[in-house]
């Protein structure tokens, strides 16, 4: 999974990139001190892992990872090349989703390019210029299918579509809020639509209001954006995260106590974006390795096992399955076993989040 990090400048997405990858990237308070997106793999926080290796006692745990891209701030006018915008376009178009870092804190001390916090007026100017992006992109598709009218009457659907999509863009609805058959779908898979991916808002909030977030008439007025656009949202506080991480692990969890926070932004981060691309996680394990495997909710176990190796979905033979809670309320898979919680499975079973497997094959 590949998350771009996207915002206005100068709104906290280096600093939360540091925080989320612990990479050092600068974090400088004028526009596009980023410019070449910096990349980060972040390890997906599953205690199932831990439970498992307690089990098994394995030589690797292997956690399931997410790739974040922070992409440097765009601007008004971004989608006609304005401040290096069609470069970072382009970098946007590459992930599978969108985090949009917006504004909701208030410091004459951080210079805001629109000239004071507005959380709605910020997430629009981006929206807006995404949805220009596509608009161009979308046009010159439909020439291009045009074109292809006299000879090829399956150009028909493709027109159609475009002009559907054009029509939406046109009046300022992103691409996302559309609904798409699977026809739709495969006419549009060369097609990067930018506002065609998922958001979710990352509410860049005051330190004293990361444990009350519904306290903030600005993260309220962001929260009704986001349901109105059906995209996610979580509260964050860019600086609490950036101490967060310089923190030894044991530190970590009574500095959290001491602001009144259960979770850190990093797994509300995750969590929501999980939920938000409909993904879950198997998990197989043995004496080598414990391992976490990401797949979309409603694959079936040849596809899942091909995640592993194409080998393992090409012979395919069945799946051996048991649940994470009866294992680990067992004790070890033998007692599961005996007691008629482990599943033999076939090709049409559609894995459960939290499944443990073993895949059995034959090539």
């Amino acid at each position: 999974m590949k998350l771009g990090i996207v915002g206005l400048p100068n709104v906290g997405k280096s600093t939360l990139f540091c925080a989320l990858t612990g990479s050092a990237v600068p974090a400088e308070n004028y526009p596009f001190c980023t410019i070449d997106p910096n990349v980060g793999v972040v390890a997906v926080p599953d205690s199932r892992l831990d439970a498992l290796a307690k089990l098994y006692h394995p030589k690797k745990i292997t956690p399931a990872v997410i790739e974040f891209v922070d992409i440097a701030g765009l601007v008004k006018g971004a989608s006609t090349g304005a401040g290096l915008g069609n470069q970072f376009l382009s970098h946007i178009r590459e992930t599978d989703a969108i985090v949009h870092v917006v504004r909701c804190f208030e410091d004459d001390d951080v210079t805001h390019v629109e000239g004071g916090t507005d959380p709605c007026r910020d997430a629009s100017i981006i929206d807006m210029e995404l949805i220009l992006s596509d608009l161009d992109l979308m046009i010159r598709k439909k020439d291009r299918a045009e074109k292809r009218l006299k000879g090829d009457k399956s150009a028909a659907r493709e027109v159609e579509l475009c002009e559907r999509i054009i029509a939406a863009l046109d009046a300022g609805t992103p691409a996302r809020a559309l609904e798409y058959s699977e026809t739709d779908e495969e006419l549009l898979h060369d097609t990067p639509l930018i506002s065609k991916k998922p958001v979710i808002y990352a509410a860049n909030i005051d330190e004293d209001l990361l444990a009350t977030p519904e306290e903030s008439r600005h993260f309220l007025a962001l929260k009704e954006l986001a349901e109105s656009q059906n995209a996610g949202i979580i509260p964050v506080c860019a600086k609490i995260e950036a101490e967060l991480a310089e923190l030894d692990e044991e530190d970590r969890l009574p500095f959290l106590q001491d602001l009144g926070i259960e979770t850190p932004g990093l797994h509300k981060l995750i969590r929501e974006s999980y939920k938000l691309l409909g993904l879950i996680s198997y998990l197989t394990a043995g004496e080598p390795e414990v391992r976490a495997w990401t797949i979309p909710d409603g694959f079936t176990a040849p596809k899942a096992a091909g995640k592993i190796h194409s080998d393992f979905e090409r012979g395919f033979i069945r799946a051996e399955v048991v649940s994470f809670e009866d294992l680990i309320a067992c004790g070890d898979l033998a007692t599961a076993a005996s007691r008629g919680l482990v599943r033999s499975e076939g090709k049409e079973y559609v894995m459960k989040d939290g499944d443990v497997v073993l895949f059995r094959f034959n090539v």
